[in-house]
């Protein structure tokens, strides 16, 4: 097969895991500066969950809304957040989309649908609520609006009224569900009592979808089926993936509370490594292609970190304090009415 001219389905599966791969290594660049006491504030890993992230991302087009979590760098990537947006945050640069104000993973361009998260479990399942019902008042059809969480997420009230809000007013929602078998240190066993989670679908009168969340091509396949429902107005969209967490809750946590047998099971496989073997067999890459795009990878995420490394750190005596971008907003605005 010709490399340089994949198939569209070979195609869509490269890029895909090449959003991965750039998520993967800008994590482990993370957890580096984290060590070496450059970071303030925690580093969230994503490892093991870059597969579902990046079908998310992928999944949607311009125009629709994103509302990622902490672990959701391949899905932020992939739905168009500049590299350089995640490390000038990390890092602590003014260059940055939240100007060295806010904690490291609450970043987001609003304008460009990528909303900046909430850290309160499922809260920002009513916030993309709120987007898609703005929109449908003004008139905006064909857009969808998409959010993950965590198993543990499901167990809140604010998860429950807003699922069932989006149910009732039948919106464009995909709640994507990373069911990865802690909610921290809790295991699902002292969560929910119901046989999987993609059960609660039926309660609300939604659709459910169930995907292997360590699998890149089912969980591209699932998610586009799911966001193409909701586009088509068949309303929210459950998408529940099994996987495991590969990594701490954070880079404080050694998750020796983790389950030996699972960290064997299915579950425990590496999306990244599954993704790698997939191409090799469908002969969609081969070893050096593969050793290429992560040599290239390594290079972006090093530049990236170089050029924010030589940016100025926030400034307290030239800040402007409003937190408000929008001028025609502040109390203190004395310009056209219009």
């Amino acid at each position: 097969m010709d490399l340089t001219e994949p198939p569209s389905d070979a195609h869509l599966l490269v890029t895909a895991y090449r959003w991965m791969l750039l998520a993967r290594t800008l994590d482990d660049k993370l957890s580096s500066l984290y060590r070496a006491g450059l970071i303030y504030g925690g580093v969230y890993l994503g490892r093991g969950q870059e597969a579902l992230s990046a079908a998310v991302g992928m999944s949607l087009q311009k125009g629709d809304v994103f509302a990622p979590l902490i672990r959701d760098a391949a899905g932020r990537l992939a739905f168009g957040e500049p590299l350089l947006d995640a490390v000038r945050t990390y890092l602590g640069s003014p260059l940055g989309p939240m100007r060295a104000r806010e904690g490291n993973v609450h970043r987001g361009r609003p304008h460009s649908g990528i909303l900046p998260m909430l850290s309160h479990l499922g809260a920002m399942v009513s916030v993309v609520n709120g987007v898609l019902i703005a929109r449908r008042f003004q008139g905006m059809g064909g857009v969808v609006g998409a959010t993950c969480l965590g198993d543990g997420a499901t167990s809140t009230g604010a998860f429950h009224e807003a699922l069932n809000q989006a149910a009732v007013e039948k919106l464009p929602l995909i709640l994507v569900v990373a069911n990865n078998q802690y909610a921290y240190s809790t295991p699902v066993s002292r969560q929910y009592a119901c046989h999987h989670l993609v059960d609660r679908a039926i309660g609300y009168g939604v659709a459910g979808h169930t995907v292997d969340g360590t699998d890149l091509a089912q969980c591209l396949q699932i998610l586009g089926t799911a966001v193409a429902a909701a586009r088509q107005g068949a309303g929210p969209q459950l998408v529940v993936a099994d996987l495991l967490r590969l990594c701490g809750h954070g880079e404080h946590d050694d998750a020796g509370y983790v389950d030996h047998g699972l960290k064997q099971s299915p579950l425990g496989r590496d999306c990244l490594a599954v993704a790698e073997s997939h191409l090799l067999n469908q002969g969609w890459a081969d070893s050096p292609q593969l050793a290429s795009w992560k040599h290239q990878a390594v290079a972006e995420v090093e530049a990236a970190v170089a050029t924010v490394q030589r940016e100025s750190g926030p400034d307290p005596y030239r800040e402007d304090w409003c937190a408000l971008a929008s001028d025609h907003l502040r109390e203190s605005y004395h310009g056209n009415a219009d």
